[in-house]
C-alpha cells in the first residue's frame, strides 16, 4: 500500500501576506524588490524540504501604494534567478492566459524548466479587474466564462508547442554533420477561438515535458477548469468542513474527466502565525492587526463586493443586499468565501477586516507548533488536502519558523520527508508522471508523419 506523502509549498510575498507586515520593526519596506530577500526566502524552504515555493502576480498595481510595498518583480525572471541559487525547490510563476500570448508564454515556461532542471511551475490565471483589462486597451474585463474558454485554448496551444520537438530530436552527430532530425518537429498549426499559432517552439522539449500546471480558481468555471488540466489546485478554505467538500468535489469532477484523481493536489493556503505559547501566538497576532490601517482596507473590501466608496462602515455588518456570486464577474469564488465568512460569524466590517488581514480569505492560525501540526495533520489524513500552501503573515521570520519548529513535528510524525534524496523534477515530486509527447502517441498509430516539414518522411534529416 502505497503511504501518502504530504506537500508543502512556500508562498512568497514581499515582507509577509499580513498587510502590516511591513510596518513591524524587523520587516525592511524595501524587500520586495530585493533578489537577496527572495534567495534567502528560497534558501529557507529549501531547507524545510519544501516541494516548491510560488510567487504571486498580475499585470496591473495592486491596490493602493500608501498601503503596503506595491510593485513586484516579473516571476519568471526572478524564478530563473532563484533557480541558480537552488538546487531542488520547485519554482512556481503565476501568468495570466487573459494577457499573454502562448508562443511566447510556453517560451519563457520552457526557458525556466531548461535552466531550472525541470522545476518549473505555472500557475494559471484568468486575471478578473477591470484595472487589468485597461492595461491592455479594453475598457471592461472580459466575461468570467469567456476567459475561461480562452485559458482553456491557450493551455492546449501551449501543449502543442512544449510537445513540438520530440525528445529524441536532437542527433549531435558532429561526424556525420547531423544536429537533429527535422522529421521530429510537430508545429502546431492551430487555428482555434482565440489563437491562431503555426510554427513550432524555438526550445526543445524540457526535462519535465512542460511545467507542472497549477490552478487557484474555486468557482464552478475554476473547477471545471482543474479537474481538466490542474496537477495541483491552490485554494482557499476557512473550515475543515469546506475544505472536505471542495476536495471530494474536485477529486470526483477530476475522475469524470478521465483522468486519475491522484494526479491533481489540492493544497489550501494557512497563514499559520506561532508562539510558545496560544497566547503568545495570539499577542502576535493581535500587533499584526492593530498596524492595519483601516482606510485602505475598506477601500479593498469595497471592491472585492463590487460596492460604491464609502458603502462600508466599520462598526457595522455587510449590507444585507449583497449580489448573488453568479452576478459576479471578478474573482468569484473568493467573494463568495468573504461574504460567507461574514454571515456566518457575524463579523463586523471592521472585525471581518481584521480577519482578511493575513491571507485575504486564507486560513489564518495563531497557536503553538504543536497546533499548527495537528490542523495539518487533520486536514491531510481527514480527506481535505495533499498538502499545505504555507503563507508566512510575516517574513522571513515566520518562514524561518514554520521551517524550524513545525516541520520537525511533521516529519518525526511521519508525514514529511526528511530529506530530498536525488535530484528530481517538481512533477516528479509531487508524485506525477512526466507527460508523453502528443505527436509521438499520435504518430505510434498513424505512422508518424503528417506533421513532418514540407511532406517530408520523418525520418528526413537536417
Amino acid at each position: 500500500m502505497t503511504t501518502r506523502t504530504l506537500h508543502l509549498n512556500a508562498f512568497l510575498m514581499s515582507t509577509g501576506h499580513h498587510e502590516a507586515s511591513w510596518r513591524l520593526p524587523e520587516s525592511d519596506p524595501h524587500a520586495h524588490v530585493d533578489l537577496a530577500h527572495y534567495v534567502r526566502l528560497a534558501r529557507i524552504a529549501e531547507r524545510g524540504t519544501f516541494d516548491s515555493l510560488f510567487l504571486a502576480d498580475g499585470p496591473q498595481l495592486w491596490n493602493s501604494v500608501g498601503q503596503r510595498p506595491s510593485g513586484v518583480l516579473e516571476p519568471l525572471t526572478l524564478l530563473t534567478a532563484l533557480a541558480t541559487a537552488t538546487e531542488h525547490i520547485g519554482l512556481i510563476a503565476t501568468a495570466s492566459t487573459s494577457y499573454n500570448s502562448p508562443y511566447n508564454l510556453a517560451r519563457r515556461f520552457a526557458s525556466l524548466d531548461v535552466v531550472s532542471g525541470g522545476r518549473a511551475g505555472w500557475n494559471i490565471v484568468t486575471t478578473a479587474g477591470r484595472e487589468a483589462a485597461r492595461n491592455f486597451g479594453r475598457d471592461e474585463e472580459p466575461a468570467h466564462a469567456e476567459r475561461y474558454a480562452r485559458a482553456a485554448e491557450f493551455v492546449e496551444v501551449s501543449k502543442k508547442l512544449w510537445d513540438s520537438w520530440e525528445d529524441d530530436t536532437v542527433v549531435a552527430d558532429k561526424e556525420a554533420g547531423v544536429w537533429g532530425d527535422d522529421g521530429k518537429i510537430h508545429p502546431p498549426r492551430h487555428e482555434g477561438t482565440y489563437f491562431k499559432v503555426a510554427g513550432a517552439l524555438n526550445v526543445p522539449r524540457t526535462p519535465q515535458g512542460y511545467p507542472l500546471l497549477v490552478q487557484a480558481g474555486s468557482s464552478e468555471d475554476g473547477k471545471a477548469f482543474a479537474a481538466r488540466y490542474a496537477e495541483a489546485v491552490f485554494t482557499a478554505q476557512q473550515t475543515l468542513e469546506d475544505a472536505q467538500a471542495f476536495y471530494a468535489d474536485l477529486k470526483a469532477r477530476t475522475a469524470a474527466a478521465g483522468r486519475n484523481p491522484d494526479h491533481i493536489k489540492v493544497l489550501p493556503g494557512i497563514v499559520p502565525i506561532l508562539g510558545s505559547t496560544e497566547a503568545e501566538a495570539r499577542a502576535a497576532e493581535q500587533v499584526l492587526e492593530d498596524h492595519i490601517v483601516h482606510r485602505h482596507a475598506v477601500t479593498r473590501l469595497e471592491s472585492l463586493l463590487q460596492l460604491p466608496p464609502g458603502t462600508l462602515e466599520l462598526d457595522a455588518g455587510l449590507p444585507a443586499d449583497l449580489p448573488p456570486e453568479d452576478a459576479v464577474e471578478g474573482a468569484k469564488s473568493r467573494y463568495t468565501l468573504v461574504v460567507e465568512l461574514a454571515r456566518r460569524e457575524r463579523l463586523t466590517v471592521r472585525q471581518l477586516i481584521g480577519r482578511l488581514g493575513g491571507g485575504r480569505g486564507h486560513f489564518t492560525l495563531a497557536g503553538t507548533p504543536e497546533q499548527v501540526a495537528d490542523t495539518i495533520e487533520t486536514w491531510f489524513t481527514r480527506g481535505a488536502a495533499d498538502g499545505f500552501n504555507i503563507m508566512p503573515a510575516v517574513l522571513p521570520s515566520g518562514l524561518d519558523a514554520f521551517v524550524d519548529q513545525v516541520v520537525p513535528i511533521l516529519r518525526a510524525r511521519g508525514l514529511f520527508r526528511t530529506e530530498y534524496g536525488p535530484r528530481q523534477t517538481l512533477r516528479s515530486r509531487y508524485g506525477l508522471p512526466r507527460p508523453a509527447n502528443q505527436y509521438t502517441v499520435a504518430g505510434a498509430s498513424s505512422g508518424g508523419t503528417e506533421n513532418s516539414p514540407a511532406g517530408r518522411p520523418a525520418a528526413a534529416l537536417v
